[in-house]
């Protein structure tokens, strides 16, 4: 069971989530998305992707923030967490991708482990970032297997 954890604020992230999750549902993986993540909601001892954009001045998405905010103040060990990240953002910004890597750093800070190099997906290339999540995917399924 994979949770998919969604942080998007035009839409852009949630249609790369959606595609990630239907590559991963074909792969024979259970992946669930969460448009506004719970931290109860979800397992502690699974895996979560994280596949969220960074929005102004490298904030996160305002359907993910209230979930930072609770990851932040909650005490809860997550050892038995493992994590990857995909974030969209715009390499013209100083602050490229620092929605997904202030997630990283959370995740990590309660202990969970990554399984594998965060994607970053730049706005600046041609390529769309689904094409260029979907690219990636096949390595974080191998970790998975």
């Amino acid at each position: 069971m994979i949770d998919i954890l969604v942080g998007s604020q035009m839409g852009a992230a949630e249609y790369v989530a959606e595609q990630v999750a239907e590559t991963l549902v074909q792969a024979g993986y259970e992946a669930t998305l969460h448009l506004k993540p719970e931290l109860d909601h979800l397992n502690p001892s699974g895996v979560w992707l994280v596949i969220t954009s960074t929005y102004g001045a490298g904030d996160l998405p305002d359907n993910i923030q209230p979930f930072a905010d609770q990851l932040a103040q909650d005490r809860r060990d997550l050892t038995t967490l493992s994590y990857a990240v995909i974030t969209l953002g715009d390499s013209a910004y100083d602050t490229f991708c620092d929605a997904g890597r202030k997630l990283a750093t959370l995740l990590s800070a309660k202990g969970a482990v990554s399984l594998i190099s965060a994607l970053e997906i730049d706005a600046q290339h041609s390529a769309l970032p689904e094409d260029t999540a979907l690219a990636w995917l096949p390595k974080l399924i191998e970790v998975l297997a």
